[in-house]
């Protein structure tokens, strides 16, 4: 089974298995239809108060991941993630336009790391 990460608008395929999108808040301008996400796990998502703080900036990117980690910890969302990671094929699906420094790239470190 493959875990990968995908920009929610980058067009789906077959091969991306079961689609989760990680985001708290549904992207601009798309269609449910288009988007063709499967589940939208936005518990799993950084709180909006980490959100906000991080702002894609990159040099807050080290202490992102540092508090989203914490916030993940004990999260049942990460749990159910990390079930359907075991079921079959799956990706996250974001909306940022850094394909890099997001929090769906945090998820699959966890998820590839056996969790938070």
């Amino acid at each position: 089974m493959a875990i990968r990460i995908k920009r929610v608008y980058e067009p789906a395929h077959d091969s991306d298995g079961k689609r989760v999108l990680v985001d708290r808040l549904w992207p601009r301008g798309l269609s449910k239809a288009d988007a063709r996400i499967d589940q939208w796990l936005k518990e799993v998502a950084p709180s909006t108060t980490l959100r906000q703080w991080f702002g894609h900036d990159p040099d807050k990117w080290p202490e992102f991941r540092q508090r989203y980690r914490a916030e993940l910890r004990g999260n049942p969302a990460f749990d159910e993630l990390q079930a359907l990671a075991r079921k079959g094929d799956l990706t996250l699906v974001y909306g940022a336009r850094d394909a890099v420094r997001n929090q769906a790239a945090v998820l699959l470190e966890l998820l590839l790391h056996d969790g938070p």
